[in-house]
């Protein structure tokens, strides 16, 4: 959501126009941020340690993320290890990859959890190419959300008083940054949706 107090006296007008497009600029890059942030968590089938982020265990009474309680590290493209610094707690890691219902199978071997990541099969990889469009597909509605929100702002402000070309001109550059920001949610989809289907 964009926010803009618009301090009559005290700011110019340009100053106003500026803070717009800096306003739509940030809140579209939080989306794309965003977008990366949940393709990353769609896994094509290679092990990473990040598959395990976002699980949280209960570490002496707290919900901790696991990554703060062990290394974890892939010895090749087919497992994980987790080594947690404090061996007590390897029930506890076990019972929280298994709930966080990831098709994981964690074996516990002395003082380190091995997962071994299953290949992916064909549906599988469907399904995760549907969900990455999706996500794909959120992120070009908060763009535009966005876009419409900072056209609203360069409306307000010729109320204000800001001329109508300028006005315009703004109302382009909105576009233009949303077209921007389009094509990169397109290449990071195409990117993502390759890196699914190769076996």
């Amino acid at each position: 959501m964009l926010y803009l107090y618009l301090y009559k006296n005290s700011n110019t007008m340009n100053e106003e126009v500026t803070m717009v497009l800096e306003e739509a600029n940030e809140s579209m890059s939080n989306a794309i941020s965003y977008l990366e942030k949940e393709f990353h968590k769609i896994h094509a089938g290679k092990a990473n340690p990040s598959m395990l982020e976002g699980i949280k265990i209960d570490y002496y009474g707290t919900q901790t993320p696991i990554e703060q309680t062990a290394n974890i590290n892939t010895p090749d493209p087919r497992q994980i290890i987790v080594q947690p610094w404090d061996k007590s707690v390897i029930p506890e890691i076990e019972k929280a990859i298994l709930a966080a219902n990831l098709g994981f199978n964690p074996k516990k071997e002395g003082e380190i959890l091995r997962i071994i990541v299953p290949p992916l099969t064909e549906e599988r990889r469907k399904d995760l190419v549907k969900q990455a469009r999706n996500e794909a597909e959120q992120t070009r509605i908060s763009i535009r959300n966005s876009r419409r929100s900072a056209n609203d702002l360069a409306k307000d402000l010729e109320k204000e008083g800001l001329p109508e070309d300028e006005s315009k001109k703004l109302q382009d550059k909105i576009q233009e940054k949303t077209d921007e920001y389009i094509k990169q949610v397109d290449e990071l989809l195409e990117k993502k949706e390759k890196d699914i289907m190769t076996v």
